[in-house]
């Protein structure tokens, strides 16, 4: 058994190792682990010379390098946070100085707890397929054209005066700029006025000191708005080794931090309910006792009516208390939902008779509804949605005390989930206090408790969904619901 073992592993070693195609593995750096005889002669150098390298440094080590570098980094990056194969090419020089197009497979290798071990690189030399000269100006074009698709990564560089001369791979999607609209424009164009005047300086210092810097910072679109991006620098340089200007490799991260930000929000939602049903139990107690006097008291024949007037307002004020306390019960509680299919649209119609059980402004409120007919269940629970859909219509309600229109909106969202959208033309809320807006106790209004957003919160992430808020002031509010078809 041991040799028949020994024989197969002989001749898996002798086929990679005559194959006729690059075969490299590397680890979760970039770097070569294990490559066969044919890097040899494509770049003249021994295998054993090339291992522990960075395989981008041994294949693309030229004038053009450090751009294809990040391009190829962000196929790769793609690669290892979907574990998904990709595949690319791209021209390298051979060891005659000829161009040699390689058709790369890039197959991540998981471990068997899914965990990355290493990445599996074969390419194989196309150039003898295709017409040689026009068929690298099209492949150049196509590589092009693939890096300008890419959403979350942009690549641009400046030269030492900070004059954009390059932009491409995704900067158009991802500014909306286009090329010719910020080609030799100051590079500050795409950050903010305070970055321009300290930060890319400081950055251009460290490039020119060190070679790169990385950072986290916020760049800034066309239309002013200001979005999170993961930044890297790098120094720009000629056949001679001469510095010529900067690279800079940005990827948006702006759902990395929705994803912290929820992370971090859930956990301080679970400490604070912890503390708000101790809190519940502790005031209920003597509540308890105070309301059971004030019964004995008020049911007494001969009470003064000053007496009996001023105990109804402490009686009132206590039954403000205990349902205060029922609610920070209910917050603390997070009852895990009793899930069936539902039809959203017949909730939604449900939920609008029952605004009128509820003291609204009397102002004139006009609701549109956009609901889509053909959406598919969803999985949830009937008395929970119902509260949630209610919670937020009483908010746009009172965010518009003078009238104005309330939009409700079903669709289906992709990915398995439904979106429903409830927005109203109201004062709005202000930036500084968004990211505020489901914690418990918060609240922009003077007579509320800051539990009902919570408790919306809560119920829809016990339905493995999400919900998200956007308002601008004077401009109204949004809120964004996805719930998961059954």
């Amino acid at each position: 058994m041991d040799s028949h073992i020994k024989e197969t592993e002989n001749k898996f070693y002798r086929i990679v190792e005559g194959a006729n195609v690059l075969i490299l593995y590397l680890d979760s750096g970039g770097n070569i682990s294990i490559c066969n005889r044919k890097i040899e002669g494509v770049t003249g150098k021994k295998k054993e010379n090339v291992i522990g390298k960075n395989w981008l440094q041994v294949l693309y080590n030229n004038e053009a390098g450090e751009i294809k570098h990040q391009m190829f980094k962000a196929v790769m990056d793609d690669s290892i946070t979907y574990k998904r194969p990709n595949s690319f090419e791209g021209v390298i020089t051979d060891i005659t100085k000829g161009e040699r197009l390689i058709c790369w497979n890039m197959t991540p290798i998981l471990k068997e707890s899914q965990e990355l071990e290493g990445i599996l690189l074969v390419g194989e030399d196309v150039t003898e397929l295709k017409e040689r000269e026009a068929s690298l100006k099209k492949i150049d074009e196509t590589l092009k054209n693939i890096f300008a698709s890419v959403r979350e990564y942009a690549l641009y560089v400046a030269n030492l005066e900070g004059k954009i001369t390059y932009y491409g791979m995704g900067s158009e999607v991802m500014f909306g700029w286009q090329k010719n609209e910020v080609i030799f424009k100051d590079v500050s164009v795409l950050h903010s006025q305070e970055d321009a005047k300290s930060m890319l300086p400081f950055i251009f210092d460290r490039v020119k000191s060190h070679g790169q810097y990385e950072t986290e910072i916020e760049l800034v679109k066309k239309d002013g708005q200001r979005f999170p991006v993961s930044l890297t620098v790098s120094q720009f340089i000629d056949p001679d080794g001469k510095l010529t200007g900067y690279i800079f490799m940005a990827k948006d991260v702006t759902e990395k931090k929705k994803l912290e930000y929820q992370v971090f929000q859930a956990e301080k939602l679970a400490a604070i309910g912890q503390l708000a049903a101790g809190m519940a139990h502790e005031i209920n107690n003597p509540l308890f006792v105070i309301a059971g006097r004030l019964e004995i008291i008020l049911g007494q024949k001969r009470l003064a009516k000053k007496m009996k007037e001023t105990l109804e307002i402490v009686n009132a004020q206590t039954d403000r208390i205990r349902k205060l306390v029922d609610r920070l019960l209910k917050f603390a509680r997070k009852v895990p939902p009793k899930l069936e299919s539902l039809n959203v649209n017949e909730i939604i119609d449900g939920v609008l008779p029952l605004l009128s059980y509820h003291k609204l402004p009397a102002a004139n409120i006009e609701i549109e509804r956009d609901l889509d007919k053909d959406l598919p269940a969803i999985k949830g629970d009937l008395n929970q949605l119902q509260e949630v859909f209610v919670n937020l219509l009483i908010n746009a309600y009172q965010a518009m005390p003078q009238g104005g229109k309330i939009t409700i909106k079903t669709a289906n969202a992709g990915d398995g989930f439904a979106r429903v959208e409830i927005s109203d033309t109201g004062h709005g809320i202000n930036e500084q206090h968004l990211r505020n807006i489901f914690m418990p106790f918060f609240s922009t209004k003077k007579e509320g408790t800051g539990l009902g957003l919570s408790i919306c919160y809560n119920i829809i992430k016990s339905h493995n969904g999400s919900i998200d808020i956007e308002s601008q002031p004077n401009r109204g509010t949004t809120f964004s619901i996805k719930l998961p078809f059954a």
